[in-house]
């Protein structure tokens, strides 16, 4: 995809949302942080129906540390991998209290280094909790960069990589949340709705749908 039709495609998005944000469901950075965590192989809907029973009990470090494994398991045991989540967010929360105070640090290397978070994760929160203009790639993200011709790459680190050098830096703030939603809902994995998709005619993807 050229540079002029980059800046038009996310000129649409933001026209059309212009204050994209997460649809994972948290009142606090720490929550927000325990809710990527989870999301891992599971929906945002999912998650935020365990998260409305978890946060309810357990709102702060110390409250999901007191609550030990076996309750956080209780609580999110219906989304998968929920034991291993549980443990987890328990030691996550455990860090969090020794290390930062109980609060969630504004540093790369100290968010990759709690239990369950891995590089997309902490890019969720840099950019959402403290606006960071970083970029986390998910299946949506690395499926619609590859598709559309946006930013092209053989794993996500590579797409990632790609699309900081190539989104216009007046849009990289929100532009995770653009991708994803619209990965989510518009360019989907088995039949994208291409028919209704506002940024059709700068899309490379050449088997488009009716």
């Amino acid at each position: 995809m050229k540079r002029d039709a980059i800046r038009e495609f996310f000129r649409r998005l933001a026209e059309a949302d212009p204050e994209p944000t997460t649809e994972l469901e948290y009142g606090s950075p720490f929550q927000l942080l325990v809710a990527v965590v989870l999301s891992a192989q599971a929906t945002d809907k999912g998650v935020n129906i365990a998260t409305r029973r978890l946060f309810a009990l357990a709102p702060t470090p110390e409250a999901m540390v007191s609550l030990g494994e076996d309750g956080v398991a209780e609580q999110i045991r219906t989304i998968g991998l929920y034991r291993n989540k549980a443990r987890n967010t328990v030691a996550l929360s455990r860090l969090l209290l020794e290390r930062h105070g109980g609060e969630v640090p504004h540093d790369r290397v100290a968010l990759e280094s709690l239990p369950g978070v891995g590089r997309k994760t902490a890019n969720v929160v840099l950019n959402t909790v403290f606006g960071d203009p970083v970029m986390a790639v998910d299946t949506h993200i690395f499926r619609l960069s590859n598709r559309t011709g946006l930013a092209p790459g053989k794993d996500v680190v590579a797409v990632e990589k790609a699309l900081m050098r190539r989104v216009p830096k007046d849009y990289l703030k929100n532009a995770h949340h653009w991708l994803i939603l619209h990965g989510r809902y518009v360019c989907t994995a088995r039949k994208p709705a291409c028919a209704g998709c506002k940024v059709r005619d700068l899309c490379d993807f050449k088997d488009k749908t009716s």
